[in-house]
């Protein structure tokens, strides 16, 4: 399951998500999204966990708590809409 992280402290890296969502279960992947300018994060990633019960659990345990000083939004992952269709 592909799960959305909103509101991050822009100090959050990728390991030390990996080491917050690695609580409720093992995480396949954590990407923070960096604004290709600056490279600093925009607030907000995405973790990958392969086991869908160990991700309802993390979303349901890190929704609306606090972590690195930041109340965190933690929902299932919308897919991308297709570019094509919007053109």
């Amino acid at each position: 399951m592909n799960i959305y992280v909103g509101n991050l402290n822009y100090k959050v890296r990728e390991e030390d998500l990996q080491q917050v969502f690695e609580q409720y279960g093992t995480v396949d992947s954590v990407k923070v999204i960096k604004d290709k300018h600056t490279g600093r994060s925009k607030g907000f990633g995405f973790v990958e966990m392969k086991n869908d019960e160990e991700a309802q659990r993390a979303i349901d345990g890190l929704n609306n708590t606090e972590v690195f000083e930041r109340k965190i939004i933690a929902s299932v992952a919308k897919e991308p809409k297709n570019r094509e269709e919007n053109r």
